[in-house]
């Protein structure tokens, strides 16, 4: 039995047995890839968020805590950082793995062009220097299924009045879950999953 066809079996063993599933989302990408505004978007009222930025020292501990403490608690999570290597997401996947959650990758597949174009609009805190842009750019290791995630999506952003091929709902019970409406945003997300 692969890997993959053991992590399903496991999942739909725990939907049975009626317990819910716990959800870890890892995004992906590079600053001002629209990683937040995903977030938001589709993940803001069933997931809690965890992000570094929201702390300013000791911030890979503090990340740990905060996943540990709402996987335990039985909370769906968001990991929104731009996780870049293999390395960084191996821990988030390690610790979600060890807490039975089911681990759902979302790769915001952006260029570094489109990321300073993207952050030109933006203002304040939320406006990073390019040079982070670049820097993660460099080290950036698209995720793959190996690296453990039950599931993996791939999103591209595509330019305002651009057909899609792809869907544009991220996640199953994501546009109904969120219930945030907020402003139609200035590019959309196409998305494919990643085989697993």
């Amino acid at each position: 039995m692969s890997t993959s066809t053991s992590r399903r079996r496991r999942r739909a063993d725990r939907i049975i047995e009626g317990s819910p599933i716990v959800e870890c989302v890892i995004l992906v990408g590079l600053p001002a890839a629209g990683k937040t505004t995903f977030y938001r978007r589709y993940f803001a009222a069933t997931h809690r968020h965890v992000s570094k930025d929201l702390w300013p020292n000791a911030r890979a501990a503090r990340q740990r805590r905060a996943i540990e403490a709402a996987l335990a608690e039985g909370a769906s999570v968001v990991v929104d950082n731009t996780n870049a290597t293999v390395a960084e997401r191996r821990a988030i996947v390690e610790l979600a793995r060890a807490r039975g959650a089911r681990i759902v990758g979302y790769f915001l597949d952006v260029t570094p062009r489109e990321a300073v174009a993207r952050n030109a609009g933006r203002t304040g805190p939320a406006n990073v220097p390019k040079v982070a842009i670049f820097t993660v750019a460099k080290r950036l290791e698209p995720p793959t299924a190996a690296e453990g995630f039950d599931q993996l999506f791939r999103l591209t952003l595509l330019p305002n009045g651009a057909a899609a091929s792809g869907t544009s709902t991220p996640h199953p019970d994501a546009a109904a879950a969120s219930g945030t409406p907020g402003p139609a945003p200035d590019r959309r997300f196409v998305i494919a999953e990643v085989e697993t």
